[in-house]
Protein backbone atom coordinates (compact mmCIF):
# COMPACT_ATOMS: atom_id res chain seq x y z
CA UNK A 1 0.00 0.00 0.00
CA UNK A 2 1.26 3.53 -0.98
CA UNK A 3 -0.04 7.05 0.02
CA UNK A 4 0.47 9.38 -2.20
CA UNK A 5 0.44 13.42 -1.99
CA UNK A 6 -0.10 14.94 -5.62
CA UNK A 7 1.30 18.57 -6.04
CA UNK A 8 0.31 20.76 -8.76
CA UNK A 9 2.56 24.23 -7.37
CA UNK A 10 1.13 27.62 -8.30
CA UNK A 11 2.00 30.92 -6.10
CA UNK A 12 -2.05 32.22 -6.03
CA UNK A 13 -2.49 28.46 -5.19
CA UNK A 14 -1.09 25.20 -5.02
CA UNK A 15 -3.30 22.13 -5.80
CA UNK A 16 -2.82 19.15 -3.56
CA UNK A 17 -4.53 15.38 -3.18
CA UNK A 18 -3.91 12.49 -1.64
CA UNK A 19 -4.65 8.89 -2.77
CA UNK A 20 -3.76 5.40 -1.68
CA UNK A 21 -2.56 2.91 -4.56
CA UNK A 22 -2.49 -1.11 -4.00
CA UNK A 23 -1.69 -2.81 -7.03
CA UNK A 24 -4.34 -1.52 -9.53
CA UNK A 25 -7.16 -0.21 -6.94
CA UNK A 26 -6.80 4.09 -6.22
CA UNK A 27 -8.64 5.45 -2.85
CA UNK A 28 -9.07 9.12 -2.66
CA UNK A 29 -7.90 10.27 0.90
CA UNK A 30 -8.42 14.23 0.79
CA UNK A 31 -7.78 17.01 -1.76
CA UNK A 32 -7.50 20.33 -1.38
CA UNK A 33 -5.94 24.17 -2.66
CA UNK A 34 -3.54 26.34 -1.08
CA UNK A 35 -4.28 30.09 -1.69
CA UNK A 36 -1.90 33.16 -1.34
CA UNK A 37 -2.60 36.21 -1.66
CA UNK A 38 -1.39 38.42 -4.87
CA UNK A 39 -1.21 41.21 -1.90
CA UNK A 40 0.70 39.65 0.51
CA UNK A 41 4.63 40.25 0.35
CA UNK A 42 6.79 37.14 -1.64
CA UNK A 43 8.29 35.84 1.59
CA UNK A 44 4.73 35.37 3.33
CA UNK A 45 3.13 33.88 0.45
CA UNK A 46 5.90 31.13 0.54
CA UNK A 47 6.00 31.09 4.03
CA UNK A 48 2.48 30.44 4.45
CA UNK A 49 2.68 27.79 1.67
CA UNK A 50 5.60 25.91 3.20
CA UNK A 51 3.55 25.91 6.84
CA UNK A 52 0.31 24.89 4.99
CA UNK A 53 2.00 22.56 2.82
CA UNK A 54 4.01 21.03 6.04
CA UNK A 55 0.14 20.48 7.61
CA UNK A 56 -1.25 18.68 5.09
CA UNK A 57 1.65 16.31 4.87
CA UNK A 58 1.62 15.41 8.64
CA UNK A 59 -2.37 15.13 8.46
CA UNK A 60 -2.32 12.66 5.89
CA UNK A 61 1.59 10.84 6.58
CA UNK A 62 1.90 10.28 2.65
CA UNK A 63 4.92 7.93 1.94
CA UNK A 64 5.08 9.16 -1.78
CA UNK A 65 5.39 12.74 -3.33
CA UNK A 66 4.12 13.45 -7.05
CA UNK A 67 4.91 17.26 -8.11
CA UNK A 68 4.49 18.03 -11.66
CA UNK A 69 7.70 19.96 -13.48
CA UNK A 70 7.65 23.65 -14.59
CA UNK A 71 6.88 24.28 -18.52
CA UNK A 72 8.24 26.63 -20.10
CA UNK A 73 6.04 30.25 -19.43
CA UNK A 74 6.24 32.66 -21.64
CA UNK A 75 6.08 35.85 -19.28
CA UNK A 76 9.49 35.56 -16.87
CA UNK A 77 7.56 36.81 -13.92
CA UNK A 78 5.10 34.79 -13.87
CA UNK A 79 7.83 31.77 -14.46
CA UNK A 80 9.54 32.72 -11.59
CA UNK A 81 6.68 32.90 -9.67
CA UNK A 82 5.61 29.18 -10.29
CA UNK A 83 9.53 28.26 -10.21
CA UNK A 84 9.32 29.51 -6.39
CA UNK A 85 6.52 27.50 -5.13
CA UNK A 86 7.67 24.27 -6.79
CA UNK A 87 10.50 25.18 -5.23
CA UNK A 88 8.75 25.26 -1.61
CA UNK A 89 6.75 22.50 -2.45
CA UNK A 90 9.48 20.27 -3.20
CA UNK A 91 11.38 21.64 0.38
CA UNK A 92 8.40 20.62 2.35
CA UNK A 93 8.76 16.97 0.50
CA UNK A 94 12.02 16.87 1.27
CA UNK A 95 11.65 18.13 4.48
CA UNK A 96 9.23 15.00 4.69
CA UNK A 97 11.98 12.96 3.87
CA UNK A 98 9.18 11.54 0.88
CA UNK A 99 10.16 9.17 -2.41
CA UNK A 100 9.83 11.86 -5.11
CA UNK A 101 8.24 11.36 -8.84
CA UNK A 102 8.57 14.64 -10.98
CA UNK A 103 6.04 14.37 -13.97
CA UNK A 104 5.38 16.91 -17.26
CA UNK A 105 2.28 17.87 -17.60
CA UNK A 106 2.00 15.98 -20.66
CA UNK A 107 3.36 12.64 -19.21
CA UNK A 108 0.06 13.55 -16.51
CA UNK A 109 -2.50 13.73 -19.62
CA UNK A 110 -0.81 10.46 -21.09
CA UNK A 111 -0.98 8.63 -17.92
CA UNK A 112 -4.80 9.20 -17.64
CA UNK A 113 -6.19 9.79 -20.88
CA UNK A 114 -3.65 7.96 -22.87
CA UNK A 115 -2.60 10.94 -25.13
CA UNK A 116 -0.10 13.39 -23.83
CA UNK A 117 -2.11 16.30 -25.64
CA UNK A 118 -5.55 15.77 -23.82
CA UNK A 119 -7.62 18.73 -22.84
CA UNK A 120 -8.22 19.71 -19.19
CA UNK A 121 -11.33 18.61 -19.05
CA UNK A 122 -11.08 15.30 -20.21
CA UNK A 123 -8.39 14.86 -17.76
CA UNK A 124 -11.07 15.96 -15.03
CA UNK A 125 -13.31 13.75 -16.25
CA UNK A 126 -10.61 10.68 -15.78
CA UNK A 127 -9.77 11.74 -12.16
CA UNK A 128 -13.62 11.71 -11.04
CA UNK A 129 -14.16 8.52 -13.01
CA UNK A 130 -10.74 7.16 -11.59
CA UNK A 131 -11.32 8.25 -8.06
CA UNK A 132 -15.52 7.62 -7.72
CA UNK A 133 -17.49 9.97 -4.90
CA UNK A 134 -14.62 12.13 -4.33
CA UNK A 135 -15.71 15.62 -3.65
CA UNK A 136 -12.80 17.58 -5.79
CA UNK A 137 -12.08 21.15 -4.46
CA UNK A 138 -11.56 22.74 -7.92
CA UNK A 139 -9.38 22.42 -11.11
CA UNK A 140 -6.13 23.38 -8.77
CA UNK A 141 -7.11 20.30 -6.81
CA UNK A 142 -7.91 17.86 -9.67
CA UNK A 143 -4.77 18.36 -10.98
CA UNK A 144 -2.98 17.39 -8.15
CA UNK A 145 -4.36 14.28 -7.98
CA UNK A 146 -4.12 13.82 -11.91
CA UNK A 147 -0.81 14.12 -10.65
CA UNK A 148 -0.70 11.54 -8.21
CA UNK A 149 -2.46 8.39 -10.17
CA UNK A 150 -0.05 9.45 -13.27
CA UNK A 151 2.20 8.92 -10.69
CA UNK A 152 0.75 5.59 -9.31
CA UNK A 153 0.65 3.89 -12.35
CA UNK A 154 4.61 4.96 -13.76
CA UNK A 155 5.97 3.56 -10.66
CA UNK A 156 3.74 0.78 -10.99
CA UNK A 157 4.80 0.46 -14.62
CA UNK A 158 9.02 0.59 -13.84
CA UNK A 159 8.35 -1.79 -11.11
CA UNK A 160 6.90 -4.27 -13.54
CA UNK A 161 9.57 -3.74 -15.65
CA UNK A 162 12.66 -4.08 -13.59
CA UNK A 163 11.01 -7.50 -11.89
Amino acid sequence: MRTIIGLDPGLAATGWGVIVAEGNRLRHIANGTIKTRVTEPMVERLRLLHDELMAVIAAHQPTEAAVEEVFVNANPQSAIKLVQARGVALLCVGRARLMVGEHSTRAVKKALTGTGAAEKPQVQAMVERLLPGAQIAGSDASDALAVAIAHAHLVKSMRELMG
